[in-house]
């Protein structure tokens, strides 16, 4: 009372005594709690993410400058810089998780940084596997759009609010909500790098295979499908042995496993959307750009799960119920169904598989149309 007493009556010399006085007590009877809040300010003043962040947006440039030549000094930099970035970012969380006393995520902020940080790990074990430079652009993009949603989710910053009772248990927080994560992000990479291959193919010639000093094999138009199915295995692995242990935890805390939930529906939904991609490219119903634009369409089925599934409001999993995100949902969804479109255009279209002799062909066309017709 004699601290408020002095604020009030603008006693400076004595408020600030005062203070020292209960720091110091504060700093005898609770050490470790005084040493979480110092450490807390320095976070925010740090702000890792924000530095994260701008880092991706650099690796983007550098890794796509290297398509366009210094392509080894270029690419060397991008994955010196994305190493750096995954430190900061790793930081991030690990402080978070020191400061709060909860396994990484916890809501749907910190799922959001938990995405990034675990598509930029999985990309850089693809970087270190392939070495095309793709993974990364991939990997950056990704980080800094999830980075981005994340910051708009935190509208009164990152404060790590109280849980609610039922999500009161770091076992599962840390088995099956960081499994769950761990399938959104690694089905979204798969989507990313399936973009890449639609982008890169009907808009540059990237994935022709005949150039100079490339074997066939090394053609990323070969070897951006075997990346999205090895990100493919992993996606279907978290995500299957997630939803099955969150099963468990619904009959542990409801007394049922399974109950037709939005949010359970939507993650099985997951599953079976990656297991039907595996099964059409282990059956040869789909092929290389099949495969890859079911892939893309595994974006609008994860982000419906992550996000949809909160807007309405209704079962056991309502408590994570959002209403402000519906527009830049659909605006998500309709750009991947653009992509899907352009993808299927034919691939006398797309730059990369375009015929060699097709602009001889298209100039005899012309020279032989009649005066006033116009060759289309």
């Amino acid at each position: 009372l004699s601290l408020l007493d002095d604020f009030h009556s603008g006693r400076i010399s004595k408020f600030n005594a005062h203070v020292a006085k209960y720091q110091s007590m504060l700093s005898e009877r609770i050490p470790s709690e005084v040493h979480r809040a110092e450490y807390e300010s320095f976070f925010n003043r740090f702000d890792p993410f924000l530095q994260s962040q701008i880092l991706y947006v650099l690796i983007f440039v550098l890794g796509c400058c290297s398509w366009l030549g210094w392509a080894r000094p270029l690419g060397r930099a991008a994955f010196a810089l994305i190493i750096l970035s995954l430190a900061l970012h790793t930081f991030g969380l690990v402080s978070r998780v020191y400061i709060s006393g909860r396994p990484p995520v916890t809501n749907l902020y910190s799922s959001a940084v938990f995405i990034a940080w675990a598509g930029v790990v999985f990309a850089i074990g693809l970087e270190f596997y392939f070495r095309n430079v793709i993974a990364m652009v991939a990997a950056s993009a990704m980080g800094f759009l999830s980075l981005l949603i994340a910051h708009h989710l935190a509208g009164d910053g990152d404060t790590m609010k109280q849980l609610r009772a039922v999500l009161d248990t770091n076992f599962w927080l840390a088995t099956h909500v960081v499994c769950i994560t761990l399938g959104y992000s690694s089905t979204f990479l798969a989507g990313v790098l399936a973009i890449s291959y639609v982008l890169l193919g009907v808009f540059t010639e990237q994935l022709t295979a005949e150039k100079p000093g490339r074997a066939d094999e090394d053609s990323p138009a070969k070897l951006l499908p075997r990346m999205v199915y090895a990100i493919l295995c992993f996606a279907i692995l978290f995500s299957f042995v997630g939803t099955v242990l969150g099963g468990i935890w619904a009959d542990q805390s409801w007394g049922r496993f399974w109950g037709w939930d939005p949010k359970e529906n939507g993650a099985v939904l997951i599953v079976l959307w990656n297991a039907l991609i595996l099964h059409a490219r282990w059956a040869g119903i789909a092929q290389r750009r099949g495969i890859m634009l079911l892939a893309v369409f595994g974006n609008v089925i994860t982000s419906w799960s992550w996000f949809g599934t909160n807007m309405l409001g209704v079962g056991l999993h309502s408590y994570g119920f959002m209403d402000s995100a519906l527009i830049w949902l659909l605006v998500f969804v309709v750009s991947q169904l653009v992509i899907i479109a352009v993808g299927n255009t034919p691939l006398i279209y797309w730059r990369s598989f375009r015929p060699a002799d097709m602009p001889a062909k298209r100039a005899d066309e012309r020279k032989n149309q009649p005066i006033g017709v116009v060759a289309t």
